[in-house]
């Protein structure tokens, strides 16, 4: 017979973090835990600033979605939720121009998951709210292990965004080839494991995190050439590049595929990038295009990453 040991629930979260803001934010901010938050929302979340001022006041953490300009607030609670820290927020949300606002807590109270819901269903989808509580647990002896378990959150987030009337007929047809990508690349399992879903959007271009601040993986869909391209983007960071550039010839044998690799010198960004003929037009030919986007992610992430 196998002995099994009780799973059993630390129900006081300050035997852990006995502060909240000299201990628990301090913990969360750090990237293995806020990975960890990250996963339970699904976005891909790069801390800036904790302690970040809003006037006389100061939001726990500031940070921003990986790879793209939303901005994201991370109020924390290690108690109940209350109307103070509820009227915080969207004071903070406010203050930072936030498009997604995280309150992490204790335990939700039903009036406040419903005004977390209520603020989902009336504000456009530019904005999300997610509602987290905080859950630590031990078998036996063991090391506490955390689980954020998200109560309340956007109810677009994980589906496909109402097509908006305003768009025009280009935008439109990005906007459906997103949503197509994407039902089709978290169908794979090994894409599922690599990154995360992300809301489509109209613009040309759709961007994955790879795990750092300096750089991501960018697809773009370049209709007037009839291309799609995959590109390791590097917004700000000159020596980045140049130490990638430096390993190309072993980047190049890992990920399987010829690069091309572009400093820009008259820009602040560089990229290395790999492109293909794409007919966006013949919805027959998106799943083989889906594919070689999937393969080329990958294989990209796979070889940069021991780099980053």
């Amino acid at each position: 017979m196998v002995n099994l040991s009780r799973l059993e629930e630390i129900k006081d979260l300050r035997t852990v973090w006995p502060h909240e803001a000299l201990d628990f934010t301090p913990w969360l901010s750090q990237d293995d835990n806020i990975a960890l938050l990250a996963d339970a929302v699904g976005l891909d979340i790069t801390v800036n600033e904790t302690e970040s001022s809003v006037r006389d006041f100061n939001v726990d953490i500031f940070a921003s979605e990986t790879g793209t300009d939303r901005k994201i607030i991370i109020e924390n609670q290690l108690e109940d939720t209350n109307h103070d820290h509820l009227g915080k927020l969207i004071t903070y949300a406010a203050g930072k121009s936030a498009n997604v606002i995280i309150w992490v807590v204790k335990h939700a109270r039903e009036e406040h998951k419903a005004a977390i819901e209520w603020l989902n269903n009336h504000t456009d989808d530019k904005i999300g709210f997610f509602l987290c509580e905080i859950k630590l647990y031990r078998i036996g002896t063991s090391e506490p292990a955390i689980k954020f378990e998200v109560i309340e959150k956007p109810n677009d987030w994980t589906k496909e965004v109402k097509k908006n009337e305003s768009a025009n007929e280009t935008q439109q047809r990005r906007y459906d080839y997103w949503v197509a990508f994407q039902d089709y690349a978290f169908q794979n399992v090994k894409f599922t494991k690599e990154f995360k879903r992300r809301k489509p959007s109209m613009d040309h271009w759709m961007n994955y995190s790879i795990g750092s601040s300096e750089c991501y993986i960018s697809v773009s869909q370049i209709r007037n050439r009839g291309e799609i391209n995959v590109a390791l983007y590097i917004p700000d960071s000159k020596q980045l590049y140049r130490t990638l550039l430096e390993q190309k010839e072993d980047i190049e044998r890992t990920a399987g595929i010829s690069l091309s690799w572009y400093e820009l010198p008259e820009r602040k960004a560089s990229k290395v990038i790999i492109e293909r003929v794409a007919e966006f037009e013949n919805c027959n030919k998106w799943n083989e295009q889906f594919d070689w986007i999937i393969n080329v992610m990958v294989k990209m992430k796979k070889a940069f990453k021991k780099y980053l």
